[in-house]
């Protein structure tokens, strides 16, 4: 099995752990009285991050010769790693709160720990790495570049609509 294989498995295995945790947050969320906005954009970021994995995995497999099978760029496996870190403390810091959805149950605080301490959008910022750094740790320059892009004008939609409640 390819260190690709390996690598792209474990992401999509914690993305499915992670919208396990989403569902489950969402259930206690509406159970507290939680209203969500913003859905209509939603499906439109589930695919993105699907066709994310797809593009990574047909870029991989299109690029011929052996070279490309044995190129693993370390500086960004690392920096891949670092934000693993930063995505954890993320969900921890939100417990219960965290969601792949907006959700606001009026009447509460805003998180202001851990990294929001410091970032409005934490998450956002990790993603918009992740995004980058996951295809470049194969040389997948295509798929880094395009789906930056793609992420950052998805991005631009959800932060807009994802302020506009954390006003209120």
């Amino acid at each position: 099995m390819s260190f690709f294989v390996i690598i792209i498995s474990i992401v999509i295995l914690q993305r499915l752990t992670e919208l396990v945790i989403s569902k489950r947050n969402e259930k206690w969320l509406l159970a507290n009285g939680a209203v969500e906005y913003g859905g209509s954009h939603y499906k439109y970021i589930v695919l993105l991050h699907t066709a994310f994995f797809l593009s990574m995995i047909f870029e991989y497999y299109s690029t011929t010769g052996e070279y490309k099978y044995n190129v693993i760029n370390y500086l960004f496996l690392v920096f891949f790693i670092l934000l693993q870190t930063a995505r954890i403390s993320v969900l921890l810091t939100l417990g219960k709160y965290w969601n792949t959805k907006i959700y606001r149950i009026h009447g509460t605080s805003l998180v202001s720990g851990g990294l929001y301490k410091y970032f409005k959008h934490p998450n956002y910022i990790i993603v918009i790495c992740e995004i980058f750094t996951i295809p470049m740790i194969f040389d997948l320059y295509y798929t880094a570049v395009i789906f930056s892009i793609l992420n950052a004008v998805m991005l631009y939609v959800r932060i807009k609509e994802e302020n506009k409640i954390l006003i209120n």
